[in-house]
């Protein structure tokens, strides 16, 4: 069984009403949030549990979300979880949410064995680790301050992407992915961040202000209001969407060299896995692969569908951590949520103090291709 705080159900008539709420408020808020979690888990679980022909009795354990991410989201997650394996005297599996994300892969692909280089990108993080089991990480950088994918929907949010026809339906950065499809990305040159600091980190609050000037200049030059859709919002979107995408490719590309430099990846066929909501875009992939092919490592991505936060991925991390007998508790310990939380051992200070400088990789890249 699986519980997962972030998205506690795949019933269509729930997640379009809270994917619905999410569009119309541009984005997550917590409190609402935390109100649809509380009056949908007990019916989802228990359908999940009636559609499937489970009985509780029949579970082997509970795997639930438990840090990081929204804390009012993971309270309630974490004491529906609580209660349920006391009532029914089950295992409780507490799961890191970015551990289940680098490990989905191993779901699909055999042959994603450990070590593996992993990033993962989406909405609320930007992580480089190396993943060396299933409860064995070591933590070479993460975002500084906002996540990528956080950042594009800003983006999206201050470009009025709603309002777009093409785009009503879509979240901010599925907007940005499609308008940039026809977009020119060297129209608006915008500097990738952290350009002199030689480390794994990533930062993309400088990015979004120096989007946020472009866009103010062009409204000034066409004499428009915000709110208003700008001739050249596909150019806009292209450009941001291309300095992300350079951003964490640069970031990845130090770390596989320092993956290398210290034998910490397969050398057989090492690899790096691409995970998170962000690693649906298909403009991210294909950067990461000329990545991948320049250093000789093989790159794995998650289906689209599993990439975003979802159950299974949830399921998967307790399954493996069930099969090693790690993590297992029993049902009467209590287990607290943590709205933060590192992934494995932290050597960004050892990361940084390499320096490594980066050969140039030429990213053919065409200008204007739909990569889909």
């Amino acid at each position: 069984m699986r519980l997962e705080p972030q998205c506690w159900t795949r019933l269509v008539s729930y997640w379009e009403s809270r994917y619905t709420r999410r569009r119309r408020t541009g984005g997550i808020i917590p409190t609402v949030a935390q109100q649809l979690h509380r009056e949908n888990i007990e019916r989802v679980v228990q359908e999940a549990l009636t559609q499937s022909g489970v009985e509780p009795s029949q579970l082997s354990a509970v795997a639930t979300t438990v840090k990081p991410g929204l804390a009012l989201s993971l309270s309630i997650g974490v004491d529906f979880s609580r209660r349920f394996v006391r009532l029914y005297h089950k295992p409780f599996i507490p799961i890191h949410h970015m551990e289940a994300h680098a490990l989905t892969v191993r779901m699909l692909q055999p042959a994603a064995a450990f070590p593996f280089l992993v990033l993962l990108v989406s909405g609320g993080h930007s992580i480089l680790a190396v993943a060396r089991g299933v409860n064995d990480f070591l933590h070479l950088g993460q975002t500084l301050d906002e996540a990528p994918g956080d950042m594009l929907d800003k983006v999206a949010r201050r470009l009025s992407l709603t309002a777009h026809p093409r785009c009503s339906t879509l979240s901010g950065g599925q907007a940005i992915e499609l308008l940039a499809e026809d977009g020119d990305r060297t129209r608006f040159p915008f500097r990738t961040p952290m350009g002199q600091t030689l480390d794994c980190c990533f930062s993309f609050a400088g990015l979004r202000t120096q989007v946020t000037k472009t866009i103010e200049k062009e409204e000034a030059e066409e004499g428009i209001k915000p709110g208003t859709l700008l001739s050249c919002v596909n150019d806009i979107a292209a450009a941001a969407q291309h300095t992300v995408t350079a951003h964490l490719a640069k970031r990845t590309h130090r770390a596989i060299l320092f993956c290398k430099a210290n034998s910490l990846l397969s050398s057989n066929e090492p690899t790096l896995v691409l995970s998170g909501g962000l690693a649906s875009n298909q403009y991210i992939r294909k950067t990461m692969s000329i990545v991948t092919e320049a250093t000789g490592l093989r790159l794995l991505c998650p289906p689209v569908k599993l990439c975003t936060d979802n159950g299974v991925m949830i399921a998967w991390n307790g399954v493996e951590r069930l099969r090693e007998g790690k993590g297992i508790l029993p049902p009467d310990v209590n287990v607290s949520y943590e709205a933060k939380a590192l992934l494995g051992v932290d050597i960004t200070a050892e990361v940084k103090a390499s320096a490594i400088q980066l050969p140039r990789i030429r990213m053919k890249i065409p200008n204007r291709q739909n990569l889909k």
